[in-house]
């Protein structure tokens, strides 16, 4: 089991079936918000999602393919933070993340991918992450600008979001760029 501390309060940890409930709950409650930007959302419906979500996020820490979270604040599952795309011979992945909305706004997502990207760059030795998403997605764009990365490229017309297809931006940022900002 994987477990970041971040603050007193706030804890990224790995998934446990046990934590199956509170995932689709959270999700569920925060549907039409996190919907417009997640396309994994409109398939998550019934709780058995949730459960076999978690079973396969086991397996891939497992076969060390991707590494997703949960952001708990105070024991309460609040949000994600992961890893995926993992690239071990470049040594670089992609990442990911969502709160729920009564907690945005509140620095949690950008201390959570602090921590996140010490573990990912220290601990896993990754030498590059890279940021997913939509143009239209103004949070996602702040929070890769306050991370320091910058943005790689535009793949057009390389998503769907609410049945239209939509560009991506690529944002990266390399570990001596990280470390230069420590």
């Amino acid at each position: 089991m994987v477990t970041i501390p971040v603050n007193n309060e706030i804890t990224l940890r790995t998934y446990t079936k046990e934590d199956a409930g509170a995932l689709f709950a959270a999700v569920n409650g925060m549907r039409s918000h996190l919907s417009p930007w997640l396309e994994w959302v409109n398939h998550t419906t019934k709780p058995e999602h949730s459960l076999q979500f978690i079973e396969h996020s086991i397996q891939q820490v497992k076969m060390q393919q991707a590494l997703p979270l949960g952001i708990f604040y105070n024991e309460t599952l609040i949000g994600g933070i992961g890893m995926h795309q993992w690239d071990q011979t470049v040594k670089k992945a992609q990442i990911g993340y969502w709160i729920r909305k009564e907690y945005e706004g509140k620095g949690i997502i950008n201390e959570s991918l602090k921590h996140f990207l010490q573990f990912l760059f220290g601990k896993l030795g990754l030498n590059k992450i890279e940021i997913h998403f939509v143009a239209a997605n103004k949070r996602s764009a702040k929070v890769a600008e306050r991370l320091g990365c910058q943005i790689e490229g535009i793949l057009r017309q390389s998503a769907i979001r609410n049945g239209t297809i939509e560009n991506v931006v690529i944002a990266g940022l390399l570990k001596s760029e990280w470390a230069a900002k420590q």
